[in-house]
């Protein structure tokens, strides 16, 4: 694993990111393992570019966005578009209206898209 390094009294800062896919964020590093919300990909696709990129920090030089940092942006990897999707944990929805003898338990497993981070630019 390749970090971009700098030292400052003996300690060293790999480069990292905050990204914002969907409606959620990630600090994120090279080399790191994330899962993102799915989004479509074309079936031939093995990497994804990661444009929205709040942050960047850790090499001494910290940029904020306002929102966004231009021209910034982080790259990912996957094996294949099929191979990449993961299913998160199960998630139960209970409705319930008393008095009514009105009962239903749904269960529910949001698909994510399990990533490789390659490289941090800007």
């Amino acid at each position: 694993m390749s970090f971009s390094k700098i030292r400052v009294l003996d300690r060293e800062f790999p480069m990292y990111a905050v990204i914002e896919q969907g409606s959620k964020q990630y600090k994120v590093a090279e080399g790191d393992k994330i899962e993102i919300e799915l989004t479509d990909l074309a079936p031939e696709a093995k990497t994804i570019e990661l444009n929205k990129v709040l942050f960047i920090g850790g090499d001494g030089n910290n940029r904020v966005g306002k929102p966004y940092i231009e021209g910034a942006k982080v790259i990912g990897s996957f094996p294949s578009a099929e191979a990449a999707v993961v299913k998160g944990k199960k998630l139960y929805v209970t409705t319930f209206h008393r008095r009514k003898s009105n009962q239903r338990r749904i269960g529910h497993r949001q698909k994510h898209l399990l990533i490789t981070i390659d490289k941090i630019e800007g």
